[in-house]
């Protein structure tokens, strides 16, 4: 058993004891109320799961373990010369709960190596697909496909006890985290560049070695790689992507199944899709204004139009956050250190001080303050990632250190199937006209 694994069930294992204990003795515990508004409109607000990964407050942002976007980017191993985070870092953090030290992160890094090698059926997959495919499409299918290399089913086939459950789907975690830069530059490169593809480096970290295969050798590229991988990790559980992929585990669904339909969920326009409509939007607005840099006001103007037209703002606003998203002011410090004189950035930081009073002037808008999507796709597009639709496939790499984290913490705590329960909108009426005649 490899040291990561070893932590892993020291902490989880006994854990799980402790809340069969907490169920018996608190079990009827009100946590709080809910209405009809919450029930009709995407359950906002309301606590129907437990994640122990982060953290999101409305007013704070974003908590790995409790500790927060600016900490991590100082507390986090580096690679020698580096200045962001190493990702392995924070899916140590999220998965042990505890910061890493170097030699920890090492150990991932070269885990996550020895279980790269995606096998050949996969990328036979990837390439019978049409050219005209969506990345997120492709993506999502060639998971789906990694799924015949599933330890978790095999060992469910066989007949597994349910306390020994996180095991196989510990090394299913692992092994797919460690495959999908190899997928995702594979759909990259096919898509974009003439499928030549390059293979990978194992003498690099995650995050670089994927830049690498992407085409990027540059230290710069890897930095911001670093950058994007770890703020992206996770968001809670309640987001789409995360929620889904716990959703379908909760039916024993093992890593890949689980995890393709979280990337089903990101390639949604109202969550992770929105990277590459905010990109769309900022291209747009310059051609509107004949490819001159807009000024302030044109940009009030266009914003404006953008409105009255009925479409929103992309990268703007948020379920959960009522401030600017930590994960964009992360991408705005890492801007104006490296690359403060961008046109693309200097719309983006125009926009973010006419946005949100527009917004905020129409008097219904929770959050008219940018999100993680308001920022990253400039800064790809500076370092030459120009191909706006394949960021969300970025996202996705990334946003599997935080579901897959959750997942091994499902199975390790044997949370159940998830089953909620529903109404009917005669059901609704019927429950306020029987509160009505009991307040009469």
């Amino acid at each position: 058993m490899d040291k990561l694994k070893e932590k892993f069930a020291a902490k989880a294992l006994p854990m799980a004891g402790e809340i069969k204990s907490l169920i018996k003795e608190h079990g009827k515990t009100v946590l709080g109320e809910y209405n009809i508004e919450q029930v009709y409109q995407g359950m906002h607000g309301m606590v129907g799961m437990v994640t122990e990964t982060s953290k999101l407050d409305p007013e704070e942002g974003i908590r790995f373990r409790g500790y927060t976007i600016p900490e991590l980017r100082e507390a986090l191993p580096k690679a020698p010369g580096g200045t962001e985070p190493l990702p392995e870092g924070i899916f140590y953090l999220m998965l042990i709960g505890e910061l890493p030290t170097p030699e920890d992160v090492a150990d991932v890094s070269n885990a996550w190596a020895r279980r790269s090698n995606v096998p050949k059926h996969v990328l036979d997959m990837i390439d019978a697909l049409p050219l005209t495919t969506h990345p997120m499409t492709i993506f999502s299918a060639a998971v789906l496909a990694l799924q015949t290399e599933s330890v978790f089913a095999n060992a469910y086939r066989k007949g597994i006890s349910k306390k020994d459950y996180w095991d196989p789907m510990y090394e299913d975690v692992m092994n797919l985290i460690a495959r999908l830069p190899r997928v995702a530059a594979y759909i990259y490169r096919r898509l974009y560049k003439n499928n030549v593809h390059i293979e990978p480096d194992a003498k690099l970290d995650w995050a670089a070695n994927f830049a690498h295969m992407l085409g990027y050798d540059e230290f710069e590229v890897k930095r911001l790689m670093r950058l994007y991988l770890t703020i992206h990790a996770d968001h809670e559980g309640g987001n789409v992507s995360a929620h889904t992929t716990h959703l379908v585990g909760s039916a024993l669904s093992d890593a890949y199944l689980s995890f393709s339909a979280g990337m089903n969920g990101l390639a949604g326009p109202l969550h992770g899709l929105a990277n590459q409509e905010v990109v769309r939007w900022i291209f747009d607005l310059k051609e509107y204004y004949k490819g001159v840099t807009p000024t302030k006001e044109q940009i009030e103007e266009y914003i404006n139009k953008t409105l009255a037209e009925g479409k929103v703002i992309p990268g703007y606003g948020h379920a959960v956050l009522r401030k600017t998203d930590p994960r964009y002011t992360a991408q705005r410090d890492f801007a104006l250190k490296y690359l403060p004189d961008d046109e693309n950035f200097k719309i983006v930081s125009m926009l973010y001080e006419v946005a949100p009073k527009v917004l905020g002037s129409l008097g219904k808008v929770k959050n008219p303050w940018p999100n993680v999507d308001a920022h990253s796709g400039v800064l790809l597009i500076h370092y030459g990632i120009v191909e706006y639709d394949f960021y969300t496939v970025l996202f996705g790499v990334s946003r599997s250190l935080g579901v897959m984290a959750s997942l091994l913490w499902d199975r390790a705590l044997s949370m159940p199937l998830e089953r909620p329960g529903s109404v009917t909108t005669e059901g609704v009426k019927k429950m306020i006209s029987d509160l009505q005649s009991a307040k009469a």
